[in-house]
């Protein structure tokens, strides 16, 4: 193990985690003579207060996707990859405010659900099995690898040898307390685990900042990155930048960003889940505007560390000089290994004593993470796969025991293969771009299906089916064209697929199962609607300054 890890680093990590699990297991517990329902494990009974909601969110969301991928896509693209956060803050606001009200009315579990209340079975079916292997092959497998290999770094010798039993570890850790209480200790945990994972962040931003120049001091080391990596602080990308094909300049503000982020906050089982046990739509609408606030300061705790790892490993004039970093970066092959920035700043820089602190910030938001997909994912499979298909009459015994096994069969799954996900570079852009291959045509499902009343099951079907094609015939053009680009062409292409069939075959009638819609429907209260004015001036100026 790293010898600057000290005894106080390993009490403080090991109180986190006797914590973690102590109030898992305490919020989890059964009151006597009540048996748990399946209300109670998938949706916490239904009682969640907004805040607890928003920190849910931001805790389910923030993970090693975004402390090690996003930080080293700060590292080879810069300020950039925030929009990814930025954005996503006005996208929850849309979320909350045209969404959210139609599916809490609807009383849904699921996602997959809703699909089956406005179309049919069958599709349902068809998005529930996908979105069961997005999570087990894409989502635990990436957060799995990516969180095992910064502790590797940190604490071990970052020499990839102790990857799997981190791997193991980080599994068993998720585990412990998720399987036996589900969505409630899930999101309670979650609301320890964000206050970590904020403060944690923000100390290491600090520190390497501190250690930027050697004059030291957190804004001198601010100012210098921006004097000297000028370019990796502006948010809109010209052509001639290698990084284009990731955030294609303007098109990022009015393109396929809005696709990633709308799939991804609106119809994902499992960050939408948190919303659906709300005690209230007008809590849970609260909770969506506190975690939009939250995802404002997302990039000051990700993404600046990995501009300041690309100074100091640049080492332009007036940076402190940092013994080996080239070392550190440089593959054998050529290139950097840029997702290992956040880590090596942790393993570096930090001190005895907040090393354990920050470590155990970053293992929060590693296994809120896990704990949020692993639950989502035994939802998915026991509310629309074993009750229709297995077990109609199954009570809430053997629906919350079932959620319970599924919830261990999928973390054995993801625990066996992420250790194969060693090979990718640039992890965050990886994930985006592959998800990004099949969320357009589900995206065009649901807009249509909840604000067209037209739509029927035949456009919807045909739609999803014709995506995927698409999305692949985009992919692998002659002409390289950015993947953010192809997103939103796929969406037009799918809504354009779905609009002719369903006029085509429903005769230009409404369909029976469309959703009524009313103006009250849409109604937010005075405090949604102030916070959603601040953030939208917050964020319009974040991208004057950076742009």
């Amino acid at each position: 193990m790293n010898p600057s890890f000290s005894t106080i680093d390993y009490i403080i990590f090991g109180t986190y985690a006797a914590l973690i699990i102590g109030v898992g297991l305490y919020v989890s517990r059964t009151r006597k003579g009540k048996e748990k329902t399946a209300e109670d494990y998938f949706l916490a009974g239904k009682t969640l207060p907004w805040w607890a909601i928003g920190a849910s969110l931001i805790a389910a969301n923030i993970s090693a996707e975004q402390f090690i991928g996003m930080s080293g896509s700060g590292m080879a693209v810069g300020l950039a990859i925030a929009s990814y956060e930025w954005m996503a803050a006005i996208t929850l606001i849309i979320v909350g405010k045209y969404f959210l009200p139609i599916f809490i009315r609807q009383g849904l579990y699921t996602i997959p659900e809703f699909v089956e209340k406005r179309f049919n079975t069958s599709l349902k079916t068809i998005l529930a099995v996908f979105w069961i292997a997005l999570f087990v092959f894409i989502n635990l497998t990436s957060v799995l690898y990516l969180g095992a290999k910064a502790l590797d770094t940190v604490l071990g010798n970052g020499d990839g040898e102790t990857i799997l039993p981190f791997i193991i570890g980080l599994a068993l850790f998720a585990a412990a307390y998720s399987v036996w209480g589900g969505l409630s200790a899930v999101a309670w945990t979650d609301v320890i685990q964000v206050v970590l994972l904020v403060v944690g962040g923000l100390i290491t931003t600090f520190i390497a900042l501190e250690n930027v120049t050697p004059d030291g001091g957190a804004y001198n080391g601010l100012i210098h990155i921006y004097e000297v990596a000028g370019d990796k602080f502006q948010m809109i990308l010209r052509k001639d930048n290698p990084e284009f094909k990731n955030l294609p300049g303007i098109a990022v503000l009015i393109g396929g960003m809005w696709v990633a982020n709308l799939y991804y906050w609106g119809f994902n089982q499992y960050i939408i889940q948190r919303a659906l046990a709300a005690k209230s739509l007008r809590e849970a609408q609260k909770g969506i505007a506190f975690a939009g606030f939250l995802k404002l300061i997302v990039p000051l705790i990700v993404v600046v560390p990995g501009i300041i790892a690309y100074v100091m490993y640049t080492q332009p004039a007036g940076t402190a000089a940092i013994d080996g970093v080239t070392d550190v970066f440089n593959k054998a092959g050529g290139g950097m290994d840029v997702d290992r920035a956040y880590p090596w700043l942790i393993s570096t820089f930090i001190p005895a004593g907040l090393k354990g602190l920050v470590v155990a910030a970053l293992s929060a938001a590693i296994v809120s993470s896990l704990a949020s997909m692993l639950n989502s994912t035994a939802t998915i499979f026991t509310m629309d796969i074993y009750k229709p298909y297995i077990n109609k009459k199954a009570g809430n015994k053997q629906l919350v025991r079932t959620g319970r096994i599924s919830v261990l069969v999928a973390l054995v799954v993801a625990t066996s293969i992420a250790k194969s996900m060693g090979s990718i570079p640039q992890m965050f852009q990886y994930i985006q771009e592959y998800t990004g291959l099949v969320s357009p045509g589900i995206l065009a499902v649901f807009l249509m299906g909840l604000f067209w009343k037209k739509t029927n099951v035949k456009g919807a079907i045909i739609g999803v089916l014709v995506s995927i094609p698409v999305a692949l015939g985009l992919k692998f053009l002659p002409i390289e064209m950015p993947f953010l680009d192809q997103m939103l062409y796929t969406l037009l292409i799918t809504m354009a697929t779905i609009t002719g069939v369903s006029l085509s075959t429903g005769k230009g009638d409404d369909d029976p199962k469309a959703i009524p819609l009313f103006r009250e429907t849409f109604i937010t209260d005075k405090m949604f609607n102030i916070s959603a004015y601040i953030m939208l001036l917050i964020v319009v100026v974040l991208y004057v300054v950076f742009w």
